[in-house]
């Protein structure tokens, strides 16, 4: 099966529902340098096999996505097409970023197929790769972002060949990619190249100052014995990657330092001051949300919390609310009833990381009254024996509604429970996209309104204040 499109031909593969293009080339890049974009191929592209992933490590929450054997390669900015036909019916487009802390993951893994949203909202899916850990954000070069936006400029230019409207896209995101949406949201270089945004677990607390920029590209630079990026363009690809595992692995704040070592960062061009804070201004309408228990896929299997008493929990409560510790870990044992010392900790840095920074740029948002909605996914997966709760990445293959893909049972088991939370929730990506509305009520100031998605969803009013207070005194 082939398409004429404005680059040249390419070669796919017919799906019983959806046509498919895999591996896609949207731009070449010269390591620590802005991509450049693909604009014409020379023979007829086979697109029916995906390419190489970008150079990384592959991380836990990638193991349990199914991440591909793929080879690695610098030349990694690929994307994915799946779309019900190749025909001039301009649907609704819809733009996946991967997450993976910026530094894991791709736009191939199996969890991101896009065939079933096609097929339920008649709509066109997009994944892409974009270049990750020092190669994508060494220092304020931003190249990871840089490479999003020459996809969306791809997408804009050829779209129409592949039976979607380039006028109507929604990019959507989980964990770093939902905080890539926010950044997109924020640079003036991405207007017009979208028209609004889903963002899933957004790791808002990733975006870096420039200060923060600069203090990890010393360490890069003299991990390397290098004076500049210039010097490190020829170094063996192998030893970057070593260099940005160590990084990683002796951040001297813990995960905290590690989550800001390589991700996207205030450079006087993309993002001329904090990120969130600009996402915020962007009238165009934002979804935001968090899981529940996001935290419960890292304090699981913590080493360091396995036994944590009730005085390692009030130390570490102490460092986020000092004076008010007693307060907030009373607040935490009513919201929670009957969790042990890990599970408090585990709730409180779920809303550090996650939910808090979330509802700032939404309370931002409502201050300048552009449209915004807020969700909250509580479904609780089985797995482990329910020790994850509704835990971080949980809730990608219920919106992708890929219930049956590799690796997805294995964190979600197998019960039908999971249907009616995939429909909601895979239907609430889609009305956004179709009709830009999730089908609940906006966030505001006065009712709070978030649409909680669980077996049986529901919008409730302001969940959890008590906590939300806490919080927004910080």
């Amino acid at each position: 099966m082939t398409i004429d499109s404005p680059f040249g031909t390419a070669r796919g593969v017919q799906r019983e529902h959806t046509q498919v293009f895999k591996g896609i080339p949207f731009a070449t890049a010269a390591r620590f340098q802005p991509p450049q974009r693909i604009t014409s191929w020379d023979t007829e592209l086979d697109a029916t096999a995906h390419r190489a992933q970008c150079p990384q490590v592959i991380g836990m929450v990638e193991q349990a996505l199914g991440a591909s054997s793929l080879p690695m390669d610098e030349q990694c900015l690929h994307l994915n097409v799946f779309t019900p036909q190749c025909d001039d019916a301009a649907r609704p487009v819809l733009v996946w970023i991967h997450g993976g802390g910026y530094t894991s993951g791709s736009g191939s893994m199996p969890w991101y197929d896009g065939s079933a949203l096609c097929e339920r909202g008649d709509v066109v899916v997009v994944t892409l790769n974009y270049r990750l850990g020092a190669l994508g954000f060494a220092g304020t070069t931003n190249c990871g972002i840089r490479d999003q936006i020459a996809a969306l400029q791809w997408v804009r230019d050829g779209f129409a060949a592949f039976g979607g409207d380039p006028d109507n896209v929604t990019i959507f995101g989980e964990s770093a990619g939902g905080s890539a949406v926010v950044s997109l949201f924020a640079t003036p270089a991405a207007t017009g190249l979208f028209r609004r945004g889903f963002a899933m677990s957004p790791s808002l607390t990733q975006l870096r100052s420039r200060e923060r920029a600069e203090s990890t590209l010393g360490e890069l630079l003299a991990a390397a014995g290098a004076s500049s990026l210039d010097a490190l363009a020829d170094v063996p690809l192998q030893e970057v990657l070593d260099i940005q595992g160590q990084m990683l692995a002796s951040a001297s704040g813990g995960i905290a330092d590690a989550l800001t070592t390589f991700s996207p960062a205030v450079d006087d061009d993309l993002f001329d001051g904090p990120i969130a804070a600009a996402a915020a201004e962007n009238p165009a309408p934002l979804v935001l949300g968090t899981t529940r228990d996001e935290m419960a896929l890292f304090t699981t299997f913590s080493p360091a919390l396995a036994s944590i008493d009730e005085a390692g929990t009030r130390a570490l409560f102490a460092k986020r609310f000092g004076e008010g510790t007693d307060a907030a870990i009373a607040a935490y044992r009513a919201a929670r009833p009957g969790a042990g010392p890990r599970e408090l900790v585990s709730a409180m840095q779920t809303d550090e990381v996650f939910r808090a920074p979330a509802r700032g740029v939404a309370d931002g948002r409502i201050s300048r009254e552009v449209p915004t909605w807020m969700y909250w996914f509580t479904w609780p997966t089985p797995a482990f024996g329910g020790s994850l709760g509704s835990c971080h990445a949980v809730d990608i293959a219920f919106a992708f509604h890929n219930l049956d893909r590799t690796g997805v049972t294995q964190f979600t088991g197998t019960g039908e429970d999971r249907v009616p939370v995939a429909d909601a929730y895979s239907d609430a990506v889609l009305s956004f996209a179709t009709a830009g509305d999730p089908g609940w009520p906006r966030y505001d100031a006065a009712r709070r309104a978030t649409r909680r998605f669980d077996v049986e969803s529901e919008t409730l009013d302001d969940p959890e204040p008590e906590l939300r207070e806490l919080w927004s005194q910080r």
